[in-house]
This record gives structure tokens, C-alpha cells and sequence, in this order.
């Protein structure tokens, strides 16, 4: 097993890429990340074009600062998701209090809660994608397709015992999305923005 403060080798090779201003680095590192960095975006802003703006800039970002990265804070893929939730939350709050000032409705708690709430679901979504394989293979049957746990375990080919760890500890990681610390934690990380 790894040691927790030295990153994957791939993380390490992109960073240094990245570093050097290669082109090709970054299109691989898009293809890794896009969609993982649209879908927290688009997930705390709902709204498809606001949230290209923020994947955009998020790449952008990566491009220009590629040292930003530490290595030691944790996975490359962690780091992004922590950006992407930083910038999406700014972008929405600074959205929401233009409104706010032009006299549009609601109130400056309204626009916490709704970014916390925002936080909260882009933290599950990242919690989902991140889960092995079998946990997230169980809980989107248990979930998606309303299956219990005889059921699934029948389509996944294990015992219901299994079956039945999988939604439970699967469920345990999700909880996790709600318990994440202060209001504002980004997805990844248990502490504030």
C-alpha cells in the first residue's frame, strides 16, 4: 500500500507536465476531468451554460497555476473537485447577490442555505463517482432501479450478506456528504472552503 503523503505516480508525471506547458498534457488532463469538474459545477449552479463557464475556468486555472497543486493536501482528482466547488460557489453567490441587490426575491440567508444545500449535493454526486466499483454498482440498483438488497445481490452475482455490506457502507459514505463539517466544505474534504 501507498503512503498517504506521496500522491499517485500519475498525479505526480500530470503536475510536472502541466509545469513544463505541455499541450498535450492538459488535453489528457481534461479528458480526465471534465465531466467529474461540469457535473459538480453544473450540480451547485443549475444552470448548463453558467456551469461551462465555471469547467472553463477551472481549466484555465489548472493551466496557469499547475503548482497550485500540493501533492501532499491529497489526489489530484480532490484537489480539481475542491477547485471546481470553490469557483461554482463563488460564481453562484456572486449571481444570487447581484439579484439580491437589484431587488430581486429573497435574503442573504436564502443564499446560504441554498449554497449549502448546493454543497451538499455536490458532495454526494462526488462521493458516488469516487466509490469502487460494487458500491456504487449496488446502490444504483437499490436506488435507481428500486431493487432491494435479494435483488440486487442476485444481479450482481453475490451473496445477499454481501449485498446487504455494500448498501450499508455505501450509504455510510453518502452520509458523509451531509456530516461534512462547516457549510461550505468542499467536495473531498471535511473541512471549510
Amino acid at each position: 500500500m501507498a503512503k498517504r503523503d506521496v500522491p499517485p505516480r500519475w498525479d505526480r508525471k500530470m503536475q510536472q507536465r502541466l509545469a513544463r506547458g505541455e499541450a498535450a498534457a492538459l488535453g489528457e488532463f481534461y479528458d480526465r476531468f471534465a465531466s467529474l469538474v461540469h457535473g459538480l459545477a453544473h450540480r451547485v449552479l443549475g444552470d448548463e451554460r453558467v456551469a461551462d463557464g465555471v469547467t472553463r475556468d477551472v481549466f484555465a486555472h489548472v493551466w496557469e497555476h499547475p503548482d497550485a497543486y500540493d501533492p501532499k493536501q491529497g489526489p489530484l482528482r480532490t484537489w480539481v473537485a475542491t477547485l471546481t466547488h470553490r469557483l461554482a460557489v463563488q460564481r453562484l453567490r456572486a449571481t444570487e447577490t447581484a439579484a439580491l441587490a437589484r431587488g430581486g426575491p429573497g435574503t442573504a440567508e436564502e443564499l446560504e442555505r441554498k449554497v449549502r444545500h448546493a454543497s451538499v449535493a455536490a458532495r454526494a454526486d462526488y462521493i458516488v463517482q469516487s466509490m469502487p466499483t460494487p458500491l456504487r454498482a449496488a446502490l444504483e440498483l437499490a436506488y435507481f432501479q428500486r431493487r432491494n438488497y435479494r435483488q440486487t445481490a442476485a444481479d450482481l452475482g453475490v451473496t445477499e450478506d454481501e449485498a446487504r455490506r455494500r448498501l450499508r457502507l455505501g450509504l455510510q459514505l453518502l452520509a458523509t456528504a451531509h456530516d461534512a463539517g462547516s457549510p461550505g466544505a468542499p467536495p473531498g474534504h471535511g473541512g471549510a472552503v
